[in-house]
């Protein structure tokens, strides 16, 4: 027990350190891992039957080989990659936006800084010190969260990719 409550005060020491803005990128940043999250227990659970579905209403057509089948083929794709791409835009809204928010957390630890300069003038270190963590720390977690959510994202970008080909492969258009 004692382990997890130091746990959450080094956390809560961290966001202190950083500033108002790394609470925002926190916020983000759940924000992001739930829709992350999301979309892949969405290919674990939910698109396998959806896959089923869009199989059988495919075998079921007798007509497989006129225009309005042809049609009715590419909106089955269709609506599969829209299903599969739903919440796709947040996650890269939310990638992109990590790195700007850590560099404005930059500039407001930088003001911090120079706010310092101006009343105490460079003597005092430790001030200077502490404006300057205020600016490198959003810095660097605006940059981890963005980077790693960069993996996840190209991830799931390929999983469309391929289960939109698969999908296609399968939907014979004779």
């Amino acid at each position: 027990m004692n382990s997890f409550i130091n746990f959450f005060d080094a956390i809560n020491n961290f966001l202190q350190m950083g500033g108002t803005l790394l609470w925002v990128i926190l916020f983000v940043s759940i924000l992001l891992w739930t829709l992350i999250a999301e979309r892949l227990l969405f290919f674990k659970f939910y698109y396998p039957q959806l896959h089923l579905d869009w199989l059988n209403s495919w075998e079921e057509r007798s007509d497989k080989t006129s225009k309005t089948a042809l049609f009715i083929r590419e909106a089955i794709i269709s609506q599969a990659k829209i299903n599969m791409t739903k919440t796709l835009p947040i996650i890269k809204m939310l990638i992109a936006l990590c790195p700007l928010l850590g560099l404005l957390g930059t500039v407001t630890g930088m003001i911090h800084v120079f706010d310092v300069l101006a009343i105490t003038g460079t003597g005092n270190a430790r001030a200077m010190a502490s404006g300057i963590s205020q600016a490198t720390v959003p810095t660097m977690a605006g940059m981890v969260i963005a980077i790693s959510g960069l993996y996840f994202n190209k991830l799931i970008e390929e999983r469309v990719s391929n289960e939109t080909h698969r999908l296609a492969d399968l939907l014979r258009y004779h």
